[in-house]
């Protein structure tokens, strides 16, 4: 008899795997008649930041502009959508169904550097691009320091008294 080394997380993620594949099968249509009436999605997002803005970058191909709703309320952007599964009047024979359907509903905390005023959207290659512009008192300033001159005077002055 080998002796075998017992893991307590070997059970926990054979489980994991299970309901992934069943939740997995749940969103790609259970009959002939609802292939993708249950599925919804939820986009990959790309979130960067320079000195000037902060951007997001939402992965969305095959969808239209007025396909989406974006909105700031309350320190907080949301990003709204759907995309359809459009049926031809002939019917067709798939055999595999990958991309996901449906609506999808991103939400994202505002930092209180961003001007909820300067916010700007566009839409090109499947990629939705919201740009963030910073507030002018939340971006950095260069401070230039001197060397000599009135200021050491005053200091100067200061520790001769």
């Amino acid at each position: 008899m080998a002796i075998t080394r017992w893991d307590p997380f070997r059970d926990v993620l054979a489980l994991q795997n299970r309901m992934n594949s069943l939740f997995q099968d749940y969103t790609r249509g259970g009959g002939e008649g609802d292939v993708v009436t249950a599925a919804s999605f939820v986009p990959p997002v790309d979130i960067y930041e320079d000195d000037q803005k902060i951007v997001l970058k939402l992965e969305v191909p095959g969808m239209k502009l007025e396909d989406f709703d974006v909105q700031i309320e309350n320190d907080t952007l949301s990003v709204r959508g759907e995309r359809k599964f459009e049926k031809e009047e002939k019917e067709e024979n798939f055999h595999r169904i990958e991309r996901r359907y449906g609506s999808f509903f991103r939400s994202f905390a505002l930092p209180n550097t961003v001007d909820a005023g300067k916010v700007s959207a566009s839409y090109d290659a499947g990629v939705l691009k919201i740009a963030l512009v910073k507030r002018e008192e939340s971006k950095p300033k260069q401070i230039k320091v001197q060397v000599g001159g009135a200021l050491s005077k005053a200091v100067e002055g200061k520790t001769a008294a």
